[in-house]
């Protein structure tokens, strides 16, 4: 998950703030490089925001299990996403069947 700060009059931009300052460990390119194993075990446990000259360039992003990879895989495939949004509005529509109506037959 990538995190640009935008400051709005609503509070969202301090909000991202904090959240940027909290909760993401940030590593500099060429420490990166130097210790991606290790960085790779960290990010197991949390992303990793890959800092060039100071500002964001990316996130290192690790998985746990065969699992956590296939649902990332799931998560940031866009024709997946896709059919879940159709699927949903479907069933707002009152198109489909419930989970639970096939499970009572």
């Amino acid at each position: 998950m990538g995190l640009f700060i935008s400051y709005s009059k609503d509070g969202c931009g301090i909000l991202a703030e904090r959240i940027w300052k909290k909760k993401m460990k940030k590593v500099s390119l060429s420490e990166i490089k130097d210790h991606l194993s290790e960085y790779l075990r960290v990010a197991e446990k949390e992303q990793v925001v890959i800092l060039r000259h100071g500002k964001p360039a990316g996130i290192l992003v690790g998985f746990k299990s065969e699992d956590d990879w296939f649902e990332f895989q799931l998560e940031n495939n866009p024709i997946f996403l896709e059919r879940i949004a159709s699927a949903r509005k479907n069933m707002r529509a009152g198109k489909g069947t419930r989970l639970e109506e096939l499970v009572k037959e």
